[in-house]
């Protein structure tokens, strides 16, 4: 080796390059990579999984997961957790190992959450050609497997000779690094490229701090926001995730008290205000709450603060219902800043809104629309004080009461991670948010199975803090395996286990759009061949506890208080399970959510279905 050079293979080259990645914002630095997730095949076991091994645990800590796709996701809850500043990598095989990553590269990308991804490949020489789980293509050589990985990454290079990793590893860090831009970015590694030898030059390997930027708001952006805001009657914040990913809870607090405007919150930004402040109106759309949902249909100013407008927050285009409703964005993005034909502030949430409050000195809603919505936010507390009320301490618990009784056992910094199924509904509707990283709700996606690897992931960044996994029976079964990593990791993780036997939200909206439970729920078959016999003898208490979990069969609502206080004081992985009275509880959608419904069919529960999907439609409006 030269003065100048060191002599590595690019896999080695590689993760020495990534451990003197550095993020910085605010004067705090932190690892960019701060480790690497791993199962190991052909593909990449004698290369990255070799260099791993020479580097050592200092250099870049390894993770062993069980399932490519829950790797994904252990890193994805571990950026959000660190609001993006730091991330994790992902290595895997070729073939099955790496197209298994797409699901969690999908969900990264578009909950705009920050993973490197590392599977293996072909030989870039051919030599070996087909090896095994090669996809051949007859007229283009060059695709593989991995391509399957481009419509979800925000960055995507093959790394067909050493060199090449140069000019492209720098790219990947850039976009991880970048709050506009980041996601899922994707160095696919051919095999005999990983393990080929090349004269690095040190420069290569020099420490690199990535400022991650909180740029201003244009000055003519800036007033005429101002001029919107103080023109307005009737305002309303919708608060997405770029409030808690930049950090900005505090401004908006600060915001919020000196002008009166509401807030409403995204599932990704639930949490932005504490609960129980005065303005805080919970969450917003088909899964809101009456107070919200009521105000954004008479707002004449909507202001969203890093959100992306999802059809479950616009109620698919039918909750701004207000003629003269005009939209203001601020977002770090312009893409989000302009839909809606919005007036634009694109800056960081932070900066933005500290701008506003100094350029907003004095102006106040007015007393009239606080005490209005002031009232209905009173009144909706009285919403969720009957769907957590248990009067019955030795009945079953309804889905809505095991939300009470965790509501009581949590504290102040305890993170609940959902993702799918009925409990992100009442969730949003309900839940009482103490901090702004308790709420942790993946609805980018609403990808089954994220909640176990998401929880690994936060105690992962977030050490010595409660984390709480919550999962249906249908969620369970798609994903459970990870359970072995916390095991393995000594990793206290909590999983609140329902049981309802079967999808229950898709078989409410199975029923809500003519499909009349058709396939959602886990029975045996009938003698007219439905699922509709006795439920299936499904112990998933026990399969928790066959991979090494501590469990909790409680069978009352007395029984799951005094769970979940246990479980919350333990220092193993324990597992609450619950059968839950499967009596529907929690308060009706204040708000629509466009599903289309069958425009001909025999079938009655169909037609009737599309009668009143067709006077729902009808008030859809589209903001120009």
């Amino acid at each position: 080796m030269s003065a100048r050079t060191r002599r590595l293979t690019t896999a080695q080259a590689l993760v020495r390059f990534l451990s003197a990645q550095y993020t910085e914002r605010d004067g705090v630095r932190r690892r960019l990579i701060a480790g690497t997730w791993g199962i190991f095949g052909h593909g990449n076991v004698a290369g990255v999984g070799q260099a791993l091994l020479e580097a050592g645990e200092d250099v870049m800590p390894f993770h062993q997961g069980r399932n490519e796709q829950s790797m994904v996701h252990a890193a994805v809850g571990y950026a959000r957790q660190l609001n993006r500043l730091s991330a994790q990598a992902v290595t895997t095989s070729i073939g099955p190992g790496a197209t298994n990553l797409v699901t969690g590269a999908a969900l990264a990308t578009i909950n705009r959450l920050p993973v490197l991804l590392l599977p293996g490949d072909y030989f870039a020489t051919h030599s070996a050609d087909p090896l095994l789980q090669q996809l051949e293509h007859p007229v283009e050589a060059d695709v593989s497997v991995n391509d399957t990985l481009r419509p979800v990454s925000r960055y995507f290079d093959r790394i067909t000779r050493p060199e090449a990793l140069i000019p492209s590893a720098l790219q990947a860090m850039r976009v991880l690094a970048d709050p506009a831009e980041t996601g899922a970015v994707t160095l696919a590694l051919p095999q005999d490229v990983q393990a080929e030898a090349y004269d690095w030059p040190e420069e290569f390997f020099a420490e690199r701090v990535w400022s991650v930027r909180r740029p201003a708001p244009d000055p003519v952006e800036l007033t005429a926001a101002v001029e919107a805001i103080r023109s307005a009657g009737r305002p309303l914040i919708v608060a997405g995730g770029g409030v808690h990913h930049s950090e900005a809870e505090a401004a908006l607090k600060a915001f919020v008290d000196a002008t009166g405007v509401p807030v409403a919150s995204t599932q990704a930004g639930k949490g932005s205000l504490r609960h129980d402040h005065p303005a805080d109106l919970g969450g917003i759309g088909h899964t809101g709450t009456a107070v919200s949902d009521d105000l954004a249909r008479t707002a004449d100013l909507v202001i969203g603060v890093g959100t992306r407008y999802t059809d479950f927050t616009t109620a698919s285009g039918t909750l701004f219902q207000n003629p003269g409703v005009r939209f203001l964005n601020l977002n770090i993005t312009g893409f989000d800043a302009h839909k809606l034909a919005a007036r634009t502030l694109v800056c960081d949430a932070r900066s933005g809104l500290e701008k506003l409050l100094e350029a907003l000195s004095g102006h106040r809603v007015s007393e009239a629309y606080e005490a209005e919505y002031r009232a209905g936010k009173e009144r909706w507390e009285e919403v969720v004080e009957a769907a957590y009320r248990a009067d019955d301490e030795s009945a079953v618990p309804t889905q809505t009461q095991v939300l009470g009784a965790l509501d009581a056992a949590v504290g102040e910094d305890d993170v609940v991670i959902n993702a799918a199924g009925s409990l992100p509904g009442d969730l949003h509707k309900l839940w009482r948010s103490r901090g702004p990283r308790q709420y942790h709700l993946e609805y980018g996606y609403s990808c089954m199975g994220y909640e176990i690897p998401a929880g690994i992931g936060v105690q992962q960044a977030a050490p010595g803090t409660p984390v709480w996994a919550l999962v249906g029976d249908g969620t369970y079964l798609m994903m459970p395996t990870e359970i072995v990593t916390a095991v393995q990791e000594g990793l206290p993780l909590n999983i609140v286990l329902i049981q309802n036997h079967g999808y229950a939200s898709i078989g409410g909206l199975s029923e809500e759009t003519g499909g009349e439970r058709f396939g959602t729920a886990y029975r045996f078959r009938a003698a007219d061949g439905t699922f509709t016999g006795a439920p299936l003898p499904v112990d998933l208490a026990a399969n928790a506890a066959s991979l090494g979990m501590d469990v909790l069969r409680a069978k009352t609502v007395r029984e799951l208080r005094e769970a979940l206080v246990t479980a919350r004081a333990s220092d193993r992985p324990t597992c609450v399970y619950v059968e839950t009275d499967p009596a529907p509880t929690a308060p009706p959608a204040e708000a629509w959510w466009d599903v289309p419904v069958a425009e001909t069919a025999s079938r009655e529960a169909a037609v009737e279905a599309r009668e009143r999907y067709d006077r729902q439609v009808a008030g859809r409006r589209r903001h120009l």
